[in-house]
């Protein structure tokens, strides 16, 4: 193995200095004002939005899991990469309302739209749900990268995964919580840069080393390169009995990423994500106008495409490097003695291309882009966190608390909600792979908040009291999943009973009991707010389609023109296009 070198080293930290001089910069900009530190002072552009979005997004769990996926299974996960289309859902449904409101986060929106009370319960859901996906994710990728970069690191007992994991926290911490989105917003345009040069570094010598891309779709072989998996694995009879043996298995127990979940119930996942979520929607609250929002939006549909080729192709490079024995070092590590791809080991796929196949200096520009995107992922949740618990709980019960006060209650709120992160840290280990495990918890959580966003936004007719009784039925249908599913991941001898109900829960592949819950919201938010008294119609001004005032719809209106719509057309394609290539 090809370890760093000095001189890679050296490119390290002229990145980590340009971040220090940018953050310095940030700070000295920025006023103690909630506003500044919370929305950067609502003065972001389009092209800081849409890449600050971009690399909040493109984190960890693309670097070490998406990567690892693309090493296990190819391009089966691309389908939540060309999920590229929600950003424009965002741009162009979402942000006039966001705009409208004048508030600082989604809990916020909700309370305008329904009542406290349903703030509240989406307040502790998406904190619950930042602590054990994005926060304890990103920790654990900053350990894997460390892991491979740095083997033999060993500091008073703890090996590099554990020392790596409280470095990427340290580094991440010191400008998040200095310089607020500002500094986060400015430092990630940055990052995206570093990352995407990076990245399309390591594809293009990762494609040199295998002998070209006709090379690597000969060694991967055509499933490798096939979006449209089976409803069932070929050779196996599908049935509806809740059976998993040899030949025969529920169709609904098929965890091989089978077309219909991917297409159908993956959006979900999808929408929630880029149209609802604090962590990406902030960017877009930053701006100064809806046309600014909009068009970050865009852009950043466009980068949002990047990711297949940038970090799943190489995936599929280590795949074929390992199979073929193209490069031993790489071979030993993630193949058994029958020559196997060994799952676990899968997630050090991109950080073992970097120090394989890359000439030394060039290293080091994608060990930056490495360590940038992990941290941006995690500033990007520090802040969101930071927002959510100042502005949405200690703002609303200390309403006379200074705005230093603020600032200084969101970042001790940050820290402790590391602390637990770490905490979580084995329960990820545990699972199939580190994207498959963060797909697999957000869809338990995501589809309560969707159903009330995106029908609250569409029916007018909906009232508190429906969307509350469905954030605690989603909340309380997704939590027993995640009990249900935790103990088999963090034991490695525990099991349930084959065919007990416990069991069949289980099994069920996580994409199909997502829908099943959204099905369940669906029906509780209309069937509680219908047989309820309706909203007061005057209160919700704005904040529905039926509810816009003829100056909003003029407003929004005169933020767009035919280039937004050109460009939206172009996303639109390029998807399109990569749904028809992708077929094996």
């Amino acid at each position: 193995m090809n370890y760093i070198s000095g001189i890679d080293w050296l490119v390290v930290l002229l990145y980590f200095a340009v971040i220090a001089g940018i953050s310095w910069w940030a700070t000295k900009k920025k006023k103690d004002s909630a506003e500044d530190y919370f929305l950067a002072g609502r003065h972001l552009g389009w092209f800081i939005i849409g890449a600050s979005i971009f690399a909040s997004n493109i984190g960890s769990e693309h670097l070490v899991g998406l990567a690892g996926s693309g090493a296990t299974d190819g391009v089966a996960l691309a389908h939540y990469e060309l999920h590229a289309w929600c950003l424009l859902v965002l741009g162009w449904v979402m942000v006039p309302f966001y705009m409208r409101s004048k508030v600082y986060t989604m809990p916020e929106f909700l309370e305008k739209r329904f009542s406290p009370q349903a703030r509240t319960m989406l307040s502790v859901i998406s904190l619950i749900a930042y602590v054990i996906t994005k926060i304890a994710v990103g920790i654990f990728a900053g350990g894997i990268v460390f892991s491979v970069l740095l083997p033999e690191w060993n500091v008073w007992g703890m090996d590099s995964f554990w020392i790596g994991s409280i470095l990427v926290i340290l580094l991440t911490g010191v400008y998040t919580i200095i310089g607020g989105l500002r500094a986060v917003a400015y430092t990630e345009a940055i990052q995206t840069v570093v990352l995407v040069l990076g990245s399309l570094l390591v594809t293009w010598y990762g494609l040199e080393a295998l002998g070209g891309w006709d090379r690597l779709y000969e060694i991967a072989g055509s499933d490798m390169f096939n979006l449209w998996r089976p409803v069932v694995p070929a050779g196996t009879e599908g049935t509806w009995a809740p059976v998993r043996e040899a030949g025969r298995m529920a169709w609904y127990f098929n965890d091989d990423y089978p077309w219909i979940g991917m297409l159908f119930c993956a959006p979900i996942i999808g929408l929630w994500y880029w149209c609802t979520d604090q962590y990406i929607v902030q960017r877009t609250l930053g701006a100064p106008t809806e046309r600014e929002a909009r068009r970050g939006s865009i852009f950043a549909g466009f980068l949002k495409l990047l990711p297949v080729f940038i970090f799943i192709v190489p995936g599929i490079i280590v795949f074929a490097l390992a199979k073929t024995g193209g490069n031993p070092a790489i071979q030993s590590a993630l193949t058994d003695a029958n020559g196997n791809i060994i799952r676990e080991n899968a997630q050090q796929a991109f950080p073992l291309l970097v120090v394989n196949v890359l000439p030394i200096g060039v290293r080091g520009i994608v060990v930056a882009g490495l360590l940038a995107a992990l941290m941006s992922s995690l500033a990007g949740v520090f802040n969101a966190s930071s927002t959510l618990f100042t502005m949405d709980f200690y703002a609303r019960f200390r309403p006379n608390a200074s705005q230093r006060q603020l600032v200084w209650v969101g970042r001790v709120a940050t820290a402790v909600m590391v602390v637990i992160g770490l905490l979580w840290i084995p329960v990820i280990q545990g699972g199939k792979g580190l994207y498959d495990y963060l797909q697999g918890v957000q869809a338990y959580l995501a589809p309560p908040i969707f159903v009330v966003f995106f029908f609250g936004i569409f029916m007018k007719r909906l009232n508190a009291a429906g969307c509350l009784a469905t954030l605690i039925t989603g909340f309380a249908m997704g939590l027993f999943r995640l009990a249900v599913d935790t103990p088999v991941k963090l034991f490695d001898n525990f099991s349930y009973t084959e065919g007990s109900f416990l069991w069949v829960v289980n099994n069920i592949y996580f994409q199909y009991y997502s829908l099943l819950i959204t099905i369940v919201c669906i029906i509780v938010i209309i069937a509680v707010s219908y047989a309820g008294k309706e909203p007061d119609y005057a209160k919700i001004s704005g904040l529905t389609m039926a509810t816009r005032t003829e100056e909003d719809r003029r407003a929004t209106r005169a933020s767009w023109n035919k280039t937004d719509v050109i460009a939206s057309a172009l996303v639109l394609l390029m998807i399109l296009a990569a749904y028809l290539y992708f077929t094996g």
